[in-house]
């Protein structure tokens, strides 16, 4: 047999995205070029059998590869995965190591002096601002409205974003993305996201409709309420087992999900033939440990690491960490942008990738009066990664935030516009200009209106929540004292009265704190 069986005429194709073998090994050697190993022969002996490269830009190639070329790759994935890399020392994913990293000097990181009196280990934890509980909902707002933002265009190159934009007057890019106006030919050559153009276009715009960068968020408020600040890993890998539907996870989260199912245990579920544990993945999920943190970078940091490398490594951990820290910075509101983003270096191993290239993106900003010319600079030096690794995006995320200033529309709309993970990078620009902007009313209403405060989601007891409700729910893991991995049944935060509710999805019965069973008096 020298290939798979062919379909059906008619029958439909089910080509699972992220986890096929040849696509994987694509990537993985791609991965191999990056981190320092010498796979050259490898590479050789893939083409030389036929084999493709990963796809550039879709989660699968089109077709599946003959079962010789399925089995060869799956034989080269293992052997990748034993080649040493260089750069296993200045790039640690253990914790420890990660902090003697970030202590070769007294200055900091990179030569970033550390914020005074915050972050330090041992320091005596800031009291939280009075006025979080507006700074919250600012953030979730902003997260959700930097995220729709970037929606329509994602995965578009950098001159069909400009192209789109341009056609309807929109650049630099002030508002909502709009198909009305826009010539046929043009979205022919640049077409808008598939799955997102029906609901994130101004003119469609009802409500924040379903996306990954908010179901990290909501699943990682469960984690808190069911294990406590004190989780392990391996509590959120049983929290995404019991929570997280299997489709609604991508690229390095697929891949550890596929990996808990084959019994492979926490962390190694990051690293077996995982070619995306330094994308953006880990980075989306960070906020809430920053938010529950404020004034505390070093603390949240510490917390998103244990959450990233259920999936990530290396690089992919340090894009947790530092926006983490840097949106501790700004929860605790007594910060600007600019020292937040010196406190997410704080966290981040001076000699990185990552840290280099978030050093470079604000150096960028910080020298140039035209954000489209800082763009075009961080593609130019960071075109070779793929559109949705870590390193390109935060040097983009850290320019853009640096650029605007702290001014909310700037950073989302800077964010958005240079384009790869556009709206993960919009997402975390929203959530920590929000946090800045300090409250709701804040933030322009041709932003929020739109939103209706309602987010839809798979994330069982969340769909329809309002953001005023998940800062209210965010804010009780500050104030509410639970002992690590206890299961919540009952607390009361400030005005807001939470309760249990039994799990009907999941093969036992547990108990957690949902906003459906939120009362105001």
């Amino acid at each position: 047999m020298t290939g798979v069986p062919p379909r059906k005429p008619g029958s439909p194709a089910l080509r699972l995205t992220w986890v096929q073998p040849e696509d994987l090994l694509g990537h993985e050697l791609r991965q191999a070029a990056e981190d320092g190993r010498e796979a050259s022969p490898i590479a050789a002996r893939w083409r030389a059998a036929g084999g493709r490269e990963a796809p550039p830009r879709a989660g699968a190639s089109p077709d599946p590869a003959p079962t010789h070329l399925r089995a060869l790759a799956e034989q080269l994935l293992a052997e990748l995965a034993a080649l040493p890399s260089r750069l296993a020392e200045t790039e640690p994913t253990d914790l420890d190591d990660i902090r003697a990293a970030c202590a070769v000097t007294n200055a900091g990181p990179g030569g970033v002096p550390p914020v005074p009196g915050r972050g330090g280990l041992g320091e005596e934890k800031p009291p939280p601002p009075a006025d979080l509980l507006p700074r919250l909902e600012a953030a979730w707002l902003g997260r959700a409205t930097g995220c729709l933002l970037g929606k329509p265009v994602e995965k578009l190159p950098l001159k069909g974003i400009r192209a789109l934009a341009r056609a309807t007057g929109n650049w630099p890019l002030t508002t909502w993305f709009t198909a009305q106006g826009v010539p046929d030919a043009l979205t022919r050559t640049y077409p808008w996201n598939r799955r997102s153009a029906a609901t994130s276009l101004a003119e469609n715009i009802d409500g924040m409709p379903e996306d990954d960068d908010l179901n990290y968020p909501l699943l990682n408020l469960l984690l808190l309420q069911r294990y406590g600040p004190a989780f392990t890993t391996t509590d959120v890998a049983r929290l995404w087992l019991d929570e997280l539907p299997a489709a609604r996870t991508f690229t390095a989260e697929r891949i550890a999900y596929r990996n808990l199912l084959d019994g492979i245990e926490p962390p190694h579920t990051a690293r077996h033939r995982n070619p995306f544990r330094e994308w953006i993945g880990a980075l989306i999920r960070a906020d809430v440990h920053g938010w529950t943190h404020p004034g505390d970078p070093a603390a949240a940091a510490e917390q998103a690491h244990r959450d990233a490398v259920l999936t990530h490594t290396a690089n992919g951990v340090y894009g947790a960490m530092f926006a983490a820290a840097a949106i501790a910075e700004a929860a605790g509101g007594r910060s600007d942008v600019h020292q937040c983003l010196r406190a997410g270096l704080t966290v981040v191993p001076a000699d990185s990738r990552l840290a280099r290239a978030v050093r470079h993106g604000i150096q960028l900003a910080q020298g140039e009066g035209d954000f489209d010319r800082v763009v075009d600079e961080l593609h130019a030096t960071y075109g070779t990664y793929h559109w949705v690794h870590v390193i390109p995006n935060v040097a983009l995320l850290a320019a853009a935030l640096t650029h605007a200033d702290g001014d909310f529309t700037g950073s989302i709309c800077r964010a958005v516009s240079g384009g790869w993970d556009t709206d993960s990078n919009g997402a975390t620009a929203g959530s920590l200009a929000g946090l800045l902007a300090g409250r709701p009313d804040a933030l322009p209403e041709r932003w929020t209106a739109p939103l209706k405060n309602r987010l839809a989601t798979s994330v069982a007891g969340f769909d329809g929540v309002g953001f005023d409700t998940l800062a209210e729910l965010t804010l009780a893991q500050l104030t509410q004292a639970q002992p690590p991995h206890a299961k919540p049944t009952h607390a009361e935060v400030g005005h807001v009265q939470v309760g249990p509710v039994q799990l009907t999805d999941s093969p036992h019965t547990q108990t957690r704190v949902t906003y459906r069973e939120a009362r105001h008096p």
